[in-house]
């Protein structure tokens, strides 16, 4: 005698599947941000890379590389790009993680962004900027030069929003990024 197979009850089904809606509701968000994470870091390093050939270009010349010529979005084969790489950084990256070619200014060329003074800018400044995710100047939180108070360009990364705000580094400085947040703090 063939025995029927037995297959499972809708009330089976309906539970798997509200067990895994669940599962998913909790982990892609999580997911989303790690992965903004990753890149708002890898970014981070990138521009630290940059600012570092720079500072080590200064060192050697005395001016920053394409001094006051280097004004906006990076492109391969630039002056900028050859006056640092190979010597100062083997490779020199020309776009963020989010896939924005990073911003760079050089010299008399910065004070012409985030109300940066003309006074404040001499031959050996450089500024490197990432847009961040939403490739748009600004993002969640908007940044202004305040030399008195460069802390009030931390910021803390509270939602996925927040990965939309510029990463700024002036001189190997941060003036625009995620504050470091210590254990317990």
């Amino acid at each position: 005698m063939l025995k029927k197979a037995r297959g499972f009850t809708l009330i089976e089904l309906l539970i798997v599947v509200a067990i895994v809606g669940i599962l998913s509701a909790l982990v892609i968000p999580n997911a989303v941000v790690a992965i903004q994470k990753a890149k708002q870091k890898e970014t981070m390093k990138q521009i630290v890379h940059i600012a570092t050939a720079c500072a080590d270009y200064v060192s050697s010349m005395g001016y920053a590389p394409d001094y006051g010529n280097q004004s906006g979005p990076l492109q391969a084969g630039s002056n900028f790009v050859t006056s640092i790489s190979p010597f100062f950084l083997k490779v020199c990256p020309i776009n963020d993680q989010w896939g924005n070619p990073f911003r760079v200014y050089t010299g008399t060329a910065i004070a012409s962004v985030y109300d940066i003074p003309a006074e404040d800018v001499y031959d050996d400044d450089f500024l490197i900027v990432s847009l961040g995710r939403d490739r748009a100047d600004g993002g969640a939180v908007n940044f202004t030069y305040r030399p008195e108070n460069l802390a009030l360009g931390l910021y803390q990364i509270n939602s996925v929003a927040d990965f939309n705000n510029d990463l700024i580094n002036l001189d190997g400085s941060w003036l625009h990024a995620p504050r470091i947040m210590l254990s317990g703090s």
